[in-house]
């Protein structure tokens, strides 16, 4: 028989289990192993009393861990990877050790963490989104005065819901406050400028649509005029480092 679960198959394990005897046990740094841990996390657990610490032998020699409890560091390891807190690796851990407790309990708590993943999932894409923004109007050069990444930080913060009022407002407003404006940009050298004015634009409170063509120079707004006039979308391209003229036609 090997010396520990760990290098023992199902049928070994088993036998040991029903067979009268018990495998030698584990020092830490073996049940750290075992459990694809290091030593100081099963410290840790142990602080946390997420596991019991084994008594210290009399003689002197090491702690000695069993298989029991390296399954435990297994598990809370593992429920630390897919998302739960300490806390509630706490309480998973309780209903795991009560024979009265259904699996309707472990359920509820994986679908209440599933949400909890999904609205740090959501949150983290609206940060990139906010991040390609700002990266995409910066001009990558020039002034620090004039940053647009920086400038974009100390902006107030929508109010709640604007959103949803924007979406909805163009189908508000009277069609002679909106206007399609077409500009010739002049100082665009890439592709990458072309992104980048379209980024300003589209911060702009009131522009609905920025349509931009390096190859021709040329950039078409549709814009609500109250709120984003010609000039107002001028200033703004010129943030960029671009310069803007409204097309007369």
């Amino acid at each position: 028989m090997p010396d520990n679960w760990r290098e023992a198959s199902d049928g070994e394990r088993q036998q040991a289990r029903f067979g009268g005897y018990m495998m030698k046990p584990f020092t830490i740094g073996q049940a750290a192993k075992a459990a694809d841990v290091n030593v100081e996390t099963v410290r840790f657990y142990e602080r946390k009393g997420l596991i019991t610490q084994p008594l210290k032998p009399e003689n002197g020699a090491m702690r000695e861990y069993d298989d029991e409890t390296v399954s435990q560091i297994r598990f809370i390891r593992q429920a630390q990877e897919i998302g739960f807190s300490l806390r509630e690796i706490s309480e998973l851990l309780s209903l795991r050790a009560d024979p009265g407790a259904d699996c309707s309990d472990v359920r509820s708590r994986a679908i209440e963490k599933r949400a909890d993943v999904e609205a740090k999932l959501g949150k983290l894409m609206r940060m990139r989104t906010a991040l390609d923004g700002m990266i995409a109007s910066c001009p990558g050069a020039g002034n620090v005065e004039c940053c647009t990444i920086l400038d974009a930080m100390q902006e107030e913060p929508p109010p709640s819901g604007s959103e949803q009022m924007t979406s909805e407002t163009p189908s508000e407003k009277a069609p002679d406050e909106m206007k399609t404006t077409l500009f010739t940009i002049n100082g665009m050298h890439c592709d990458g400028c072309a992104h980048t004015i379209e980024a300003l634009l589209s911060r702009v409170d009131g522009v609905r649509k920025v349509e931009i063509s390096f190859e021709n120079r040329r950039a078409r707004v549709l814009h609500d005029q109250t709120s984003a006039t010609t000039d107002e979308l001028i200033t703004v391209i010129s943030k960029g480092g671009f310069t803007a003229k409204p097309d007369e036609k």
